[in-house]
């Protein structure tokens, strides 16, 4: 696919991405949330209920986040941007940092990031990754707990005025490694095709929303990526 000097590309990365970096996806038999339920450890109900368990489950992903590194996915979008500059936007529903290790140098988690935390009350998120098994921390300013900075079910994916505002000025939409079955992200190829702008699909199956995308890549990021544009 060509790109020309005008064109701008708006990229939504999905859970298939860092599944080829051994990532455990969101579904699926063997799927990341295997052995808890998303109301345990996933809404903002599950943190209240029992915000023990909740680090324990954040703590476990840290962990195996840190042994991942990045694709041939990752790296042909970091090269990508390169080659673009800031007529790329790279929106991501992932929380690890497979991206930045990439060498994408502006990527914007829309569901929150794993190597962040935030108070409670003060609600500023700062780096941090501790693996919280013991004692749970607190903010060194107030007092308050501290929680992961992570956009749970029933809570608003962060920034959407800047992703809206991004997918508005793009001539493409490229989404990659994502079901369509997860909103509002799902929801972007149909505000796309609203706009008249070019959509790609880039992923081992289709989406649920297949239908709305003017051009299908079936097979893996690290496959795809690399030779697309």
């Amino acid at each position: 696919m060509q790109l020309t000097t005008s064109d701008r590309v708006f990229t939504l990365t999905g859970a298939g991405i860092s599944a080829e970096s051994g990532l455990a996806t969101f579904r699926g038999s063997g799927g990341l949330w295997n052995g808890y339920s998303v109301e345990q450890v996933a809404t903002p109900e599950a943190w209240a209920a029992d915000p023990q368990l909740v680090w324990r489950f954040y703590s476990a992903r840290r962990r195996d986040a840190e042994f991942a590194r990045p694709n041939a996915g990752h790296l042909a979008l970091a090269r990508l941007e390169r080659a673009m500059g800031d007529r790329l936007f790279l929106c991501t529903q992932n929380v690890d940092d497979l991206h930045e290790q990439a060498g994408s140098k502006q990527t914007h988690h829309m569901h929150g990031s794993l190597f962040e935390s935030r108070c409670v009350e003060c609600a500023i998120p700062f780096p941090d990754r501790e693996q919280y098994l013991g004692k749970l921390p607190t903010c060194e300013t107030c007092g308050a707990a501290v929680r992961p900075h992570i956009v749970w079910f029933g809570e608003v994916p962060l920034a959407m005025d800047l992703i809206y505002h991004q997918l508005d000025n793009a001539t493409v939409l490229l989404v990659v490694g994502t079901s369509g079955s997860v909103y509002p992200a799902a929801g972007f190829v149909h505000s796309a095709r609203q706009r008249g702008i070019r959509t790609i699909y880039v992923g081992p199956e289709e989406p649920l929303n297949a239908a709305l995308f003017h051009r299908i890549e079936l097979g893996t990021a690290t496959a795809v990526l690399p030779s697309l544009f």
